[in-house]
């Protein structure tokens, strides 16, 4: 079990919980998350929590490997109104910002937002970590390497699990040291790295929890499901969620996802054959 403090509210987590993607931008890779207006936006998010979603992560850029960066202007036009206007209409709902930008992330918690969700693990900017441990909010600290305009060309490992276990155990500590006071890991799954990687990942996801924080996995409808089954992306709803049973049987924590209801229902159906 793991506490959070949410803004003063806490959250525990006594059992795995589904984090939704919310995708305020026109690019996301999977079009079926891309959210247009403010109805659109209010209607995804009531159905994604009557779907089991117990954190709605929101996001104004892409991430995935060869998107075009967005600035931080842009990015704070995109999630400012979509996080105030989500906090307003379902309060008892924690809210997550997907951004590696310090300035998103303080205007963010100041909207609504009360977790952090930092894809570069503070790398893409020096001031993050200090920023969240200002704020007092969970940070998310994510395993990457360079942009995600560069991050498929470093996707060279000896020993995936190791190196993405040392990079964590290092940036725990710099996440201590800033007054980060609650911290959620996430390997990284996609983020310089390529599809044996990604597997690897999933099959040592518990040595991770070495760290004793909650692990966040991040599998949904990725590349190493839709290419290794030759579909296309639409078609990966399937294979997410066994490889989302997989990761809640290695040790996952939160399971980050485009379609709640099914992880929900992994989490639901892996429970009753646990006991």
């Amino acid at each position: 079990m793991y506490t959070l403090n949410c803004k003063g509210r806490l959250l525990v987590i006594d059992r795995p919980f589904v984090m939704a993607i919310i995708n305020a931008t026109p690019d996301s890779f999977y079009a079926g998350s891309r959210i247009g207006n403010r109805e659109d936006l209010l209607r995804q998010a009531a159905k994604m929590i009557e779907e089991g979603a117990d954190i709605l992560d929101v996001g104004g850029q892409s991430t995935r490997p060869g998107a075009e960066e967005v600035g931080e202007t842009e990015e704070l036009k995109r999630v400012i109104g979509a996080i105030d206007g989500l906090h307003r209409h379902f309060p008892d709902i924690p809210l997550s910002v997907d951004t590696y930008y310090s300035k998103v992330a303080r205007e963010a918690v100041a909207a609504g937002a009360s977790i952090v969700n930092d894809i570069s693990g503070g790398a893409l900017d020096p001031d993050m970590l200090a920023v969240v441990g200002q704020l007092g909010v969970p940070y998310i600290c994510t395993h990457s390497r360079g942009t995600p305009q560069t991050m498929t060309r470093q996707a060279d490992y000896d020993n995936v699990t190791t190196e993405v276990l040392d990079f964590l155990i290092r940036r725990t500590e710099d996440c201590r040291k800033a007054g980060i006071q609650d911290l959620i890991i996430d390997p990284g799954l996609g983020f310089a790295k390529g599809p044996r990687h990604n597997f690897e990942l999933v099959r040592n996801l518990h040595v991770f929890g070495i760290l004793r924080k909650p692990i966040l996995l991040g599998i949904s409808r990725k590349s190493m499901i839709y290419k290794t089954l030759d579909i296309p992306i639409e078609e990966a709803l399937n294979g997410t969620t066994v490889l989302n049973t997989l990761g809640l049987l290695n040790g996952a924590s939160i399971l980050r996802v485009h379609d709640p209801k099914q992880a929900k229902e992994a989490i639901t159906l892996l429970a009753a054959y646990s006991g």
